[in-house]
């Protein structure tokens, strides 16, 4: 997106002209060894590019040194306070860490950035709203987005200070306004690193699908922002699928079907919900990108179906199927749904 450095992570390019990459987060403890590594499985199917897994303890070291040797994803072991953990970690294996340099002491700090300089390991370093010290409040005058990047800017410079610049930076909270203002300062002031984005504790269920979009969408029309995540009370799959379709909508990266369909009135011809439940499982096979439109009626229903490369038009008597923009055939309403599987190979 916006930042002109680019860093790899164990082959994963974050930043420059990399694409937005999709990101989640291990909700297994380390030491449950075969769930996590099937939980990486399901991420990876999903799409999955980098997860960061929770280190809180130095006796899941070996416990993160087994996941890492037994999963394809790319791991990003997070890490907070304590920087002896920071260092296993990258013993590990873990060529990517995220820490708060501002909770480490200097000295211990300067041990960190030695030992991920030697290893290569990138660093991603990042506040949010809960982590804001008084003292940042009251540089900031009670601005908490100012107060964030100022918490930044403070564990940047810590870095920069000792000749570290394999970083991605971050700011998030849970207040969408508050996180775009941030980051928006953030990527004014170092316009040369990537940024991680997403809205911190954005929820469960639509509530949370919404904010998360809110918030990551405002940034990535902003051009700020080279990795993302959506952090879901949820299943870590939905976050990744939830990412995929923001970059989706926004036309950036397109992974999957793009499912048009229109919201029905009074005027629909075809049941568009019922049709829609028939034609989504026959989607998966079908290329990256590829335009699949299911329209009730006839008002605006064939323009948008010969757009896409299969589209679906309801007419008065069932509906018009159009391929690559030509015409297919007319069905019958009970004649559709033995006809899709063989008009969307």
């Amino acid at each position: 997106m916006n930042s002109k450095r680019q860093v790899n992570i164990n082959g994963l390019t974050i930043g420059g002209d990399a694409p937005v990459r999709v990101e989640s987060m291990l909700k297994i403890s380390l030491d449950k060894r075969e769930e996590c590594t099937q939980q990486c499985e399901r991420l990876i199917k999903s799409g999955c590019e980098m997860a960061r897994a929770a280190l809180p303890d130095a006796k899941f070291a070996a416990d993160l040194k087994a996941l890492v040797e037994s999963t394809r994803l790319v791991i990003m072991a997070d890490i907070h306070f304590d920087p002896a953990l920071a260092i296993l970690a990258i013993e590990a294996g873990c060529k990517a860490i995220r820490i708060n340099p501002g909770n480490m002491p200097l000295n211990r700090l300067n041990d960190v950035i030695s030992c991920a300089k030697s290893n290569g390991v990138v660093i991603r370093i990042g506040a949010n709203g809960g982590s804001v010290s008084g003292l940042q409040l009251a540089e900031a005058d009670g601005d908490r987005a100012k107060a964030l990047f100022i918490a930044v800017r403070e564990q940047a410079e810590l870095l920069l200070g000792q000749g570290f610049e394999d970083l991605i930076l971050s700011a998030k909270s849970s207040s969408v306004p508050e996180c775009v203002r941030a980051n928006e300062m953030i990527s004014s002031a170092y316009p040369d690193f990537p940024m991680h984005i997403g809205l911190t504790e954005a929820g469960p269920g639509d509530g949370g699908v919404v904010k998360g979009t809110a918030c990551i969408s405002a940034l990535l029309m902003r051009g700020i922002g080279d990795t993302l995540r959506v952090s879901l009370t949820d299943e870590p799959e939905r976050e990744v699928r939830v990412g995929y379709e923001i970059l989706k909508a926004l036309e950036l990266r397109m992974r999957g079907v793009n499912l048009i369909s229109c919201p029905t009135c009074g005027r629909r011809r075809a049941d568009v919900m019922r049709l829609v439940k028939v034609v989504e499982p026959l989607l998966d096979g079908l290329p990256d990108g590829v335009s699949v439109a299911v329209m009730g009626c006839e008002v605006n229903g064939p323009k948008e179906a010969r757009h896409a490369q299969y589209g679906i038009a309801g007419t008065p008597g069932g509906a018009v199927l159009f391929k690559e923009g030509e015409r297919f055939g007319e069905y019958a309403f009970n004649e559709l749904e033995s006809v899709l599987p063989e008009f969307l190979k």
